[in-house]
C-alpha cells in the first residue's frame, strides 16, 4: 500500500487555475505535491481531514515590509494566519546591496537594525535572503533589488543624475542581484532619494534586470492628481526596457480622480493589448500608510534625515517647505493638499513623548497645539527625529471594491508581519498588516460576491507566481512545491481595525510551507521551513545584451 508523507483528505481543491474547485485529496512527499484527486487506500504519515474546508496554493504577498520583523520573529504570525507562504520584499529599498557606509543606521523608520540587536552580517541582497533561510523562517522569501538602494550605493543621498560610470556600476549591481536570485528591480518614486531618479535612469536599471528575465515594479511617481502622467512613465519604462512592469499597490489616491477609475483601467488594458505585460497588486483597504515625509516636497530631505531636520529647523528653508506644502503642484504628489490633515491619522512614533498623539489626526494635533497643520507636521518630524508613520485616508471604497476583481491585479499587505506580543505591541500599525488577505476572502468574496473564490485564489497565488517567473510555485499540481493554505471559506475573517489593529485574522486552519505545517488548527507550530525563492536570473543565462 502506498504511503505518503502527508495526505490532505476530502477538501475542496482550488488549484489556482481559476477553474471550479472540486472535492478531492492531495498527497505530499517531502516538499512536493505528488498526487491530486483521489488517493484511494494510500495513507499518509500525517493525515489532515479537510472536509468542508478549502485547500488552495499558499498566498503570495507581492509587496511585504516584513524584511526586519521576519528577523525579529521568523514565524511571521500575522501573515501565516492569513495563508501567506511567500513574502516578496524590495519596494524601492532592498536589504542589499549595501556598502559599509549604508550599514550605519540601516533599518526601518527610526529603528536601525543594530538598535534592535541585529547584526548586519550580509552585504548583497542574495546574502540577506540566504541569511533568512539559514536563520530559519516560516514562509518563503524573495525580493526585488531596490532602485533606490543601488542609487544610494553609488550616489548617496544626492539629488543629481548619475555619471555614466556611476550608472554603469548601478546597472552591474542590479545584474549581480539578479544572478543571486532577485525577481527584478523596483522603484518607489515619491520618496527621496528614489524620487531623484529620472525616467532614463529607471529604463537603464530595468533593462539590466530584463537581461535576466526580471521585471520592473514601481510605486509610481504619483498616485493622485497626476496618476495618468505617472502611468505614462511606467509604460515608457516597460516599453523601452522591454520588460514586464508591476504597479505597486494600485490606487487612485485623490478624490479628484476617483471618477476616472474606468479610464485608468482602460489605459492599462490598451497597453496590455499592444503586448506590454502590465500587472498590479493592491491591499484591500481605502487608506494607505507612509511617513510624514509624504506631506513635504522631495527636495526637503535630500541628504537624509539629519539634513531634512536641519532644513525644517532653519526658518527661511522651513518657510519655503511650508509654502510648497500649501501650493498645488504637478512636480510632486502633494498629499498635504490631496488628502488633507483631517484625513492623516498618526499611528506610530518612536519618541515616547509623542505617543500620546497616536490615534489622532494631524488636524486634531494641530488644534491641540494651536499651530497650522503644515507646521505641526514639520514639528513632529523634528521632535521624532524621523519620518513618523501615518495612515492616509485618500481612497474610495468603491474603487477598492472594483479593483479587487480586475483580472491582472494580485494582492499585498504593504506592511510588516507582526505578532500580538512584544516587541510589536509597542507600536501601532495599519490593519492591513493583519488582515489584507483575509479581508479579500471575507468581504469581497463571501459577503459581497465581487469575485469568486476560484478567481480570488488565482489572483492570490498563481498570478503573482507567473508575474515573478517563479518555478513550481502558486498552484496545486504534481511536482509543485507543497505551499498550501487550508481554510474555512465560511469563517475566514479579518478583525484588525484602525483603532485596534493588533488582531489576528481567523478561519485559516492549516498552512504548509514546502510540505511542513507552519500553522496547525489555527496556531503557529514554530516550524521554519521557509526558503530563499530565486528569480529567473539565478536559473538561466543572460537573455539580452549589454
Amino acid at each position: 500500500m502506498t504511503q505518503y508523507d502527508v495526505v490532505i483528505r476530502g477538501g475542496t481543491l482550488f488549484d489556482g487555475s481559476g477553474e471550479l474547485g472540486y472535492v478531492g485529496d492531495l498527497a505530499i512527499n517531502e516538499d512536493r505535491i505528488v498526487s491530486l484527486g483521489n488517493v484511494g487506500e494510500a495513507t499518509g504519515c500525517r493525515e489532515i481531514d479537510a472536509t468542508g474546508l478549502a485547500v488552495s496554493p499558499g498566498f503570495i504577498n507581492m509587496m511585504s515590509w516584513a524584511c526586519t520583523t521576519i528577523i525579529q520573529d521568523g514565524r511571521v504570525v500575522s501573515d501565516i494566519k492569513q495563508g501567506v507562504t511567500l513574502e516578496v520584499f524590495g519596494e524601492g529599498e532592498s536589504y542589499g546591496p549595501l556598502n559599509e557606509s549604508m550599514k550605519v543606521g540601516f533599518g526601518p523608520i527610526g529603528q536601525p537594525l543594530e538598535a534592535l540587536g541585529i547584526n548586519i552580517g550580509w552585504t548583497t541582497l542574495g546574502e540577506y535572503l540566504q541569511y533568512l533561510e539559514d536563520k530559519g523562517v516560516s514562509p518563503n522569501v524573495a525580493s526585488f533589488v531596490g532602485a533606490e538602494t543601488v542609487r544610494i550605493h553609488e550616489l548617496g543621498y544626492e539629488n543629481r543624475k548619475p555619471t555614466p560610470d556611476e550608472l554603469a556600476r548601478m546597472r552591474e549591481l542590479v545584474r549581480e542581484a539578479m544572478r543571486e536570485g532577485a525577481v527584478g528591480v523596483a522603484s518607489a518614486l515619491i520618496y527621496s532619494p528614489g524620487a531623484y531618479a529620472d525616467t532614463d535612469e529607471l529604463i537603464a536599471l530595468a533593462s539590466a534586470a530584463g537581461e535576466f528575465g526580471g521585471i520592473y515594479a514601481s510605486h509610481m511617481r504619483n498616485e493622485g492628481d497626476q496618476i495618468f502622467e505617472a502611468l505614462d512613465e511606467l509604460l515608457t519604462i516597460a516599453r523601452q526596457a522591454q520588460v514586464p512592469a508591476e504597479i505597486y499597490h494600485i490606487k487612485l489616491a485623490s478624490q479628484a480622480v476617483w471618477e476616472r477609475y474606468d479610464e485608468l483601467i482602460e489605459k492599462i488594458d490598451a497597453a496590455r493589448a499592444k503586448g506590454l505585460r502590465i500587472t498590479a497588486d493592491m491591499y484591500t483597504y481605502p487608506a494607505g500608510s507612509t511617513g510624514l515625509d509624504a506631506l513635504m516636497p522631495p527636495w526637503a530631505n535630500e541628504g537624509g534625515v539629519q539634513k531634512w531636520i536641519e532644513r525644517l529647523s532653519d526658518p527661511e528653508t522651513r518657510a519655503r517647505i511650508r509654502q510648497e506644502m500649501l501650493t498645488p503642484s504637478t512636480e510632486w504628489e502633494n498629499m498635504f493638499l490631496s488628502v488633507g490633515p483631517e484625513n492623516v491619522l498618526l499611528v506610530d512614533f518612536n519618541n515616547k513623548s509623542l505617543r500620546k498623539h497616536i490615534g489622532k489626526t494631524l488636524a486634531e494635533v494641530a488644534k491641540e497645539r494651536d499651530t497650522h497643520s503644515a507646521d505641526t507636521a514639520m514639528d513632529l518630524v523634528v521632535e521624532e527625529g524621523d519620518r513618523a508613520m501615518a495612515v492616509y485616508f485618500s481612497q474610495s471604497e468603491d474603487v477598492v471594491r472594483k479593483m479587487t476583481a480586475v483580472p491582472w491585479v494580485s494582492f499585498c499587505s504593504d506592511a510588516p508581519a507582526m505578532a500580538t506580543e512584544a516587541p510589536f505591541l509597542e507600536t501601532s500599525v495599519h490593519p492591513r498588516a493583519y488582515g489584507s488577505f483575509a479581508r479579500l476572502l471575507a468581504k469581497y468574496v463571501r459577503e459581497e460576491g465581487i469575485l469568486s473564490i476560484e478567481e480570488a485564489v488565482r489572483k492570490l497565488a498563481a498570478l503573482p507566481a507567473e508575474n515573478l517567473s517563479l518555478e513550481h510555485r502558486g498552484q496545486l499540481a504534481p511536482a509543485f512545491f507543497a505551499d498550501i493554505a487550508i481554510f474555512d471559506p465560511k469563517k475566514i475573517q479579518d478583525h484588525a481595525t484602525w483603532d485596534d489593529p493588533h488582531q489576528y485574522a481567523t478561519g485559516m486552519v492549516h498552512v504548509l510551507v514546502n510540505g511542513k505545517l507552519v500553522l496547525e488548527n489555527g496556531e503557529p507550530t514554530g516550524a521554519k521551513p521557509g526558503r530563499f525563492v530565486k528569480g529567473p536570473g539565478a536559473r538561466s543565462t543572460i537573455v539580452g545584451n549589454e
